[in-house]
């Protein structure tokens, strides 16, 4: 033991950073082994799952711009026929508009001609109401005429003929007067 005490004094002392040469090849060796072992095995299974991440990662990026793209285009449609539906709007609003224009111009019009159309038919009632009145007054008129006539001859008028000649000229006599009474007060 004194030979190993004297041959450790005697030695150089070794720097702590390098190994020593046996335990250097040593774990070279190992080294290589398991280097050996991941590149050949363990490598290929983390490159795969690496590979097939990268491509689910680009599958997803391309489908979310796939469906923003078509979320844009759907969004441009929806605008598009917004904009149609709000143009078809106007325009059946406004046509809605031209014709209830229309219509209370018909509903107008066809009020006058019923307006214009009662008072043709009342002024002709007016009319027929004065002609009756008129022929009714006569027939009395010549009546009391008649019989006060008689009373005044003395004789009775009764013929039918005679009657209506002394009524018709009574009644001419009284409407000759009425007129030159209304052309004289119009002077």
């Amino acid at each position: 033991m004194n030979a190993l005490v004297n041959m450790a004094e005697t030695e150089v002392p070794q720097n702590p950073l390098i190994p020593p040469i046996p335990e250097f090849v040593i774990g070279l060796i190992a080294f290589a082994i398991v280097f050996f072992f991941l590149w050949k095995k363990l490598l290929p299974s983390i490159n795969k799952v690496l590979e097939e991440r990268r491509e689910a990662i680009e599958g997803g990026i391309e489908k979310a711009e796939a469906a923003q793209q078509e979320a844009a285009d759907v969004l441009q449609q929806y605008k598009d026929q917004l904009a149609e539906a709000r143009h078809e709007a106007a325009r059946l609003r406004a046509e809605a508009q031209e014709q209830g224009a229309a219509l209370i111009a018909e509903m107008r019009a066809e009020g006058q001609r019923q307006r214009e159309e009662i008072i043709a038919a009342g002024h002709a009632q007016v009319e027929a109401d004065r002609k009756q009145a008129a022929a009714t007054l006569r027939q009395d008129v010549g009546k009391l005429a008649t019989d006060l006539a008689g009373k005044l001859v003395g004789e009775s008028l009764e013929d039918h003929a005679r009657q209506s000649r002394v009524i018709d000229r009574f009644l001419d006599g009284l409407e000759e007067a009425a007129e030159a009474d209304a052309s004289g007060a119009a002077r």
